[in-house]
């Protein structure tokens, strides 16, 4: 669950960033696509975190 949030607030937050920088629309589908991985992941890993400490 952690990792969809944080993937969609990846993709949310790299939209936002582009559509600052003026990015047209490839600019902003690619900026939501990087940072939307980047959330994920980082949210794997406090899933991961999560479920080591739990045990």
């Amino acid at each position: 669950m952690i990792v969809l949030f944080g993937a969609l607030i990846g993709a949310l937050t790299g939209s936002t960033i582009a559509k600052r920088r003026g990015g047209k629309r490839a600019d902003i589908l690619q900026y939501a696509t990087v940072y939307a991985i980047l959330f994920a992941i980082i949210g794997l890993f406090i899933t991961l975190f999560i479920h080591r400490m739990a045990l």
